[in-house]
């Protein structure tokens, strides 16, 4: 063999196995057996191993190769990850498509692309040269997390992008938005083998994805079922299909594997019908999926629709229905929450519903089960809200034994013994013990350290009862204090572990003033509130000297949250609480940040009710940033009143009184949109994309 036969032997065996790959990943049709393939691995290594300098960075053997990260780099995307807007119905898609029509000219051509909408996790990848340089998550959808290690594991991820012929050529830059998952039969197989082994198991194929994803040791990613679709591309440096159905076969040609299920339509009728079709086959699929994703085909008519806050117009996933199932209602006990408030949940047979293993849920209140008449022994309707909260419905009278019997709400609280009491025009009881009640400081820590306040990675509700049982926490300023002598004697607290929560713990004193008063559980302030006082106090001390009658001139924020503020901070308690969370480091000063559109500019929106596309925070948010104000009381300044299912009938009745319009969601996004001559600032990214529901 001359000089030049390992390297040729190596090159030759890289572009054989990248195309066996390309068939089995993408064309799902093997060339040879897998026999065939592991033997031509082995070979591959062998040469690599024995001359290090012939290893390519996309060689098939380096699909793990990385050590264990100690964290993940964050990344910000080349153009926002964006949510979708959600249908529930018919009628949802077809408002969707009026105001697609409307805002394109009245004799344009109009063609959709219907997509599976999986339920995995969402991820960005960069190709340079036509080499994978840089893999990441979707995060916050500006800025996600770099796991290149882990993917690169994924065999369906091409490492080399293929030639795609005809007129086209592989860009020398290149960003591809899509899908990693697991199918359902390899989730079960993964659970198995984790039961077996004693691990902890996953709850869904999403989270399955979601966690194996995020492993710090890329072999473990490696040895997990993951599977990836392509579905947009967000970024190329050449020349680009005209739209979504032309890219998707770009992509496939590329060498990405595209979910055969997508299809093309010319009318919007046949899009629905493919809806309906493909709902009817939810339970037959090989993998999960919560909906369907409708988007305008054409490029060019995407660009010209644009997007409202973080959502495309060009494009709205069409919900399935929630699911539903029966189960016996086994007990009831009560949860004490942070502030509180009793919440009495379901203790149930266990059920499967929608790929999760149910055994609790919520009652919401006492009036709500005597309303319902709801027994313990019950044969009860089971229904997750939107495929996320399980809830009871209604008991099924027909299959009652005569064994059931009512359940009674305690007097006392089960955590301190404190007496239960309701306050004037509430439904809930509520625990009054703040300052000894443990259950309510357990409450308390899971949410300080949660993602919407200051954002603690490590800490959860079982750290929480560790920290308030061993007596190390007494308030969330204690947590500042903690150091590495706690854990000593902690099994499965390593040296890394211990590190890693303490390093968290000091990032989070950089949180923003809003993060910082969420996590206070101040009543009746939730982020929207917290925006408006951190916009216009600054700082947390300025705020704590405030009177309830300056909180109240703040528009939109009325007496009662204007009291309970300045109720807090006029507390001891608190008051010793922000001092010690100041030593600590923990500032919260605030910068209000510039508005970016002007369409809600002057404007004062309350919202009430249950929106079909948007939660509350993300509809407080769109107004926000079209330069209106998202205020929690009707007064006579309000602008609107935007209501979705089931709003504050007092909201309403007030709105009425004063005059105040009262919108639904559909108004709302028209007030949104820029007048038939206006620019917008922003154009809508191609890439294609994933709400995170």
């Amino acid at each position: 063999m001359t000089i030049d036969g390992p390297a040729a032997r190596a090159a030759a065996l890289r572009t054989l196995l990248r195309e066996y790959e390309y068939h089995y990943h993408v064309l799902d049709a093997p060339l040879v057996s897998d026999a065939e393939y592991d033997a031509l691995i082995a070979e591959l290594r062998a040469i690599e191993a024995a001359d290090p300098q012939l290893v390519t960075a996309d060689s098939p053997t380096r699909r793990v190769g990385a050590a264990p990260a100690e964290r993940f780099a964050k990344v910000r995307h080349s153009s926002p990850m964006l949510s979708l807007a959600n249908a529930f119905d018919d009628a949802g898609l077809l408002a969707w498509r009026d105001r697609v029509r409307r805002a394109l000219a009245a004799d344009a051509p109009l063609a959709f692309v219907a997509e599976p909408k999986i339920d995995g996790l969402a991820i960005a990848l960069t190709y340079e040269q036509g080499r994978l340089v840089r893999g990441a998550t979707r995060g916050d959808g500006e800025v996600g997390e770099d796991v290149s290690a882990n993917l690169r594991t994924i065999g369906s991820i091409p490492l080399t992008l293929r030639d795609p012929g005809a007129s086209w050529a592989v860009p020398d830059l290149l960003e591809v938005r899509g899908e990693v998952y697991m199918r359902i039969a390899d989730f079960e197989a993964l659970n198995q083998r984790l039961a077996h082994a004693g691990e902890r198991i996953a709850a869904n194929p999403r989270n399955a994805a979601a966690g194996s994803l995020r492993q710090r040791d890329p072999a473990v990613t490696a040895a997990r079922p993951l599977r990836f679709f392509a579905y947009g591309v967000a970024m190329s440096s050449g020349a680009a299909p005209p739209g979504q159905w032309h890219a998707l076969a770009w992509l496939r040609a590329l060498g990405f594997p595209v979910n055969d299920d997508a299809q093309q339509f010319d009318t919007f009728a046949a899009a629905l019908d493919y809806c309906h079709a493909w709902m009817q086959r939810r339970d037959q699929l090989a993998y999960e999926a919560d909906g369907i994703v409708l988007k305008v085909d054409d490029f060019g008519q995407q660009s010209q629709l644009g997007h409202v806050g973080r959502e495309p117009r060009w494009a709205i996933a069409y919900k399935f229905p929630a699911r539903e199932t029966s189960s016996r209602l086994l007990d009831i006990v009560i949860h004490v929450g942070r502030t509180g408030v009793i919440t009495p949940q379901a203790v149930i047979e266990p059920v499967e519903l929608g790929g999760v293993t149910v055994r609790h849920a919520t009652l919401h209140h006492a009036d709500y089960i005597a309303e319902r008449d709801i027994r313990i022994g019950d044969v009860v309707i089971v229904k997750r809200a939107g495929d996320v909260i399980p809830q009871i419905i209604a008991p099924i009278v027909e299959r009652r034994s005569g064994s059931e019997h009512p359940w009674q709400m305690p007097a006392r609280c089960p955590a301190c013994d404190s007496t239960l009491e309701r306050g004037a025009g509430e439904v809930a009881l509520r625990c009054l013990n703040v300052g000894a009640c443990p259950a309510q400081l357990v409450r308390r820590i899971e949410h300080f350290v949660s993602r919407g306040a200051m954002d603690i990675a490590g800490i959860g509700e079982r750290q929480a009862q560790l920290f308030v049982e061993r007596g190390w926490v007494r308030d969330v300023a204690d947590l500042y204090r903690l150091d590495a002598a706690y854990f000593a004697d902690i099994e499965g607290y390593g040296e890394r572990r211990i590190s890693n929560l303490l390093s968290a713990i000091a990032e989070s004193r950089g949180r923003p003033l809003p993060r910082l008063l969420v996590g206070l559980c101040i009543r009746h302030v939730g982020e929207t509130t917290a925006q408006q006082l951190a916009d216009a106090f600054g700082s947390l001390e300025a705020l704590a000297a405030a009177s309830a009658d300056q909180i109240a001139a703040i528009d939109g924020i009325g007496p009662t949250i204007a009291a309970s503020v300045a109720g807090y901070f006029a507390e001891s308690a608190n008051r010793a609480v922000i001092a010690r969370l100041h030593q600590a480091g923990v500032v919260g000063v605030w910068q209000a940040p510039p508005q970016r559109g002007i369409a809600l500019a002057g404007k004062t929106l309350v919202i009430s009710g249950t929106l079909a596309e948007l939660s509350r925070d993300e509809a407080a948010a769109l107004i926000v940033e079209h330069g209106g104000k998202a205020t929690g009381s009707v007064t006579r300044k309000t602008s609107a009143l935007l209501v979705g299912s089931d709003p504050s009938a007092g909201k309403v009745a007030r709105a009425h009184e004063l005059g105040v319009p009262v919108i639904d969601e559909a108004a709302f996004r028209a007030m949104l949109a820029p007048a038939p001559h206006a620019t917008p600032a922003d154009e809508a990214s191609r890439d294609d994309v994933r709400d995170r529901t």
